[in-house]
């Protein structure tokens, strides 16, 4: 305790009514109950209750991963990531309100407006029927290409392709490539069988010309897969793959990033692909993340079941279409 307890009582009615209204000037309250601002700071100082002490350990965890994250953490990842790496119990009102009082909020992630694909007339079905849960690895792969831009001007193009899969939501493979072609898509195909012998899933893309290619075709039905395809101007059959590229362009290009060279921007990709499968915690997982996921499953007979809770929108369309 302070020496100066005699003005026990007045100082525990500044500290409340100012908890209560921020407005209130500390000055007039001084004044009114007669007690000196520097004796006021010395008892505060040491009679701290044990939340302001353990918001204090929390802004200073929040603080450190803030830092080492770029600034893309919001209140729910930041909870997940603290209660686990620093072996805390932390719940998320509790993390947003002091993420709120430093001034700490993730990077806001835009609405997709449009989805623009060069058409095939020789699609195939849509045989993944939104259906976006898998039982075990390798069951469903969803995939796409995406397009970067850098240079001073963002003059330049780069090209992303990446297949997913929807049971551990792991990059199973990817190719980055100057050119959005046949060679990248192939590319990124024969990188994911070869990390995967023994594949066989559901292979869903859109109807972009690399995936109706009689090549690509044949690739598939050589490898024991079966091809499913979005409808037109249908992202959402695609949702992971959608969703997938958003979180991904939002984090590397938060605040208005920007990228001169070729060689900064890939780096910037891999380096996020990497903190993807490895180290970004993901809730519906149990806080694990895609690679510790795959693992677990890849050595269980009968893997950990992660079903996606239910969207309205999607069980709606599902039973007026696919009935």
């Amino acid at each position: 305790m302070c020496r100066t307890s005699k003005f026990e009582n007045e100082y525990q009615s500044i500290k409340e009514i100012k908890e209560e209204d921020k407005k209130v000037s500390l000055s007039a309250m001084f004044e009114i109950l007669g007690v000196k601002r520097a004796n006021y700071y010395k008892w505060l100082k040491h009679n701290k209750s044990e939340r302001d002490l353990e918001n204090e350990e929390l802004a200073d965890f929040i603080r450190k991963y803030d830092e080492k994250f770029n600034h893309t953490l919001g209140y729910r990842m930041m909870t997940d990531r603290i209660n686990r790496d620093e072996n805390k119990n932390y719940n998320d009102k509790q993390v947003y309100k002091v993420m709120k009082i430093l001034g700490i909020k993730s990077i806001i992630r835009p609405k997709r407006r449009s989805c623009t694909v060069r058409k095939s007339n020789n699609t195939a079905k849509n045989n993944l029927k939104r259906d976006f849960n898998a039982s075990r690895p390798n069951e469903k792969w969803v995939t796409d290409v995406t397009e970067f831009k850098y240079g001073k001007n963002n003059e330049n193009k780069l090209y992303l392709s990446l297949i997913l899969d929807l049971y551990d939501r792991y990059p199973v493979g990817y190719a980055i490539s100057d050119h959005n072609d046949n060679k990248l898509v192939f590319n990124t195909f024969r990188l994911a069988v070869d990390a995967n012998p023994g594949a066989h899933p559901l292979f869903h893309s859109d109807g972009g010309y690399q995936y109706t290619s009689p090549i690509f075709v044949r690739m598939l039905n050589d490898n024991g897969m079966e091809q499913s395809m979005s409808r037109v101007h249908c992202c959402i059959d695609n949702g992971p793959m959608e969703g997938f590229w958003g979180i991904l362009k939002c984090e590397i290009y938060h605040y208005g990033k920007k990228y001169e060279t070729r060689e900064e921007l890939e780096e910037a990709i891999r380096e996020w692909i990497r903190y993807y499968s490895h180290e970004r915690y993901q809730r519906r997982f149990g806080v694990k993340t895609p690679y510790e996921v795959r693992s677990e499953a890849l050595c269980n007979e009968n893997p950990v079941q992660y079903p996606i809770p239910e969207n309205k929108a999607i069980q709606k369309y599902k039973a007026a279409h696919y009935a």
